[in-house]
């Protein structure tokens, strides 16, 4: 398995992992130590390859002022969706020959590889063996990206004697086809299992006689100056006491936070699939994983993007009407259409209906373990 060094692509391709050793199969990740972490806490095995890359860094000295990135950059745009794959095709060519060295060494039958890690495909066709590529979430990456893959890493490819950049043997999709990126090269689906991470199963899981409202920004939002979206959000309910609402955060940003009101509980990050089943409403920025652990529970959402991805997920949520999203960051900061798009949320029975839908649409994709068959006759 290889990875780009952050630990929310790798965990789309957990489940399956779990599903091929169980058949008996020997799995391990190839990885920077960045993921070492999440790998473990999978229970799965890793190969150390190359330093740590500190993919956050990328965004971190872009930013100034207290300001998100958000507020600096325009949302999804054809360019930026060729610039940040550039980025990851950069970090391919670094990646590549250390990738080579262990493979070569460990000799693997079949190479699985999310979608931003460009460097698997053209490993498998060095060593003759398939490569799958695995997708997650609304995929707004995979064709542009592919596209100048072919292009920006042509000659890496001539230097191994390849003929261009090598299409994937598979590709896998655990998004439902209907909220699939329309006009996107089809994928086999596959059904999403949700692993966010290990944990403990916290006192408040169950739910009271209250509504629960769950607000998970993802950590990196925060990490990129996204505290004050987060107070903005929590002013939303204000006044709002016939609600529970969860906020996700780690306890280094408490201080920054301030007081909350009295019916909002301020937890630690916690795996999602542990407690999400018992609200009625999740507010997040749109991660892939976030997004599909409630959408597999059939919860509706408002998504608040915050950079390259999320604006289609939450555009192609609203568009089949089980979610609502605010796109720009001075909407996003405004208390009042935070708590309107709250409100009818909870309130339109409309949302929660699609949302089931899209559930329903979920449970009828095979499993990981049902296509490890498949991956069996594709490693021959």
């Amino acid at each position: 398995m290889t990875s780009f060094p952050n630990p929310s692509h790798f965990t789309h391709m957990v489940p399956l992992a779990w599903a091929l050793r169980a058949s008996g199969h020997e799995v391990i990740a190839a990885a920077q130590p960045d993921l070492a972490p999440m790998v473990a806490s999978a229970g799965l095995s890793m190969a150390q390859v190359g330093g740590h890359y500190y993919p956050d860094d990328l965004m971190l000295r872009h930013l100034h002022d207290g300001r998100r990135r958000l507020e600096l950059t325009d949302p999804t745009t054809p360019q930026s969706l060729q610039d940040s794959a550039r980025t990851w095709q950069m970090h391919a060519r670094y990646v590549l020959p250390r990738y080579l060295e262990f493979a070569r060494q460990w000799k693997p039958d079949l190479i699985l590889s999310e979608k931003l890690e460009f460097a698997g495909p053209i490993v498998a066709k060095a060593l003759g063996i398939p490569s799958v590529h695995h997708r997650f979430g609304v995929d707004a990456y995979t064709d542009p990206g592919l596209a100048s893959a072919s292009d920006f890493l042509h000659m890496s490819c001539e230097r191994l004697g390849l003929n261009g950049y090598p299409e994937a043997s598979l590709i896998l999709d655990p998004c439902p086809p209907e909220l699939q990126m329309p006009g996107l090269k089809p994928g086999r689906s596959v059904r999403h299992v949700p692993f966010n991470g290990a944990g403990l199963m916290p006192s408040w899981a169950r739910r009271g006689e209250r509504r629960r409202v769950c607000v998970s920004l993802g950590n990196q939002t925060l990490l990129l100056n996204g505290v004050p979206l987060l107070r903005h959000v929590i002013e939303a309910f204000e006044g709002l006491d016939h609600l529970e609402v969860l906020v996700t955060a780690e306890s280094r940003y408490l201080e920054a936070i301030g007081e909350v009101p009295h019916h909002v509980r301020i937890v630690e990050p916690t795996p999602l699939n542990l407690f999400l089943d018992s609200c009625d409403l999740l507010i997040s920025h749109g991660g892939p994983g976030t997004m599909l652990t409630a959408l597999g529970m059939g919860i509706p959402q408002l998504i608040l993007p915050q950079w390259i991805g999320h604006f289609e997920t939450g555009s192609r949520l609203a568009e089949l009407g089980a979610g609502r999203t605010l796109e720009n960051a001075a909407d996003q900061d405004n208390p009042l259409l935070v708590r309107e798009a709250v409100l009818a949320l909870l309130e339109e029975d409309g949302y929660r209906k699609a949302a089931m839908g899209l559930a329903d649409s979920m449970k009828s994709l095979p499993t990981p373990a049902e296509l490890v068959p498949d991956l069996e006759a594709l490693a021959g």
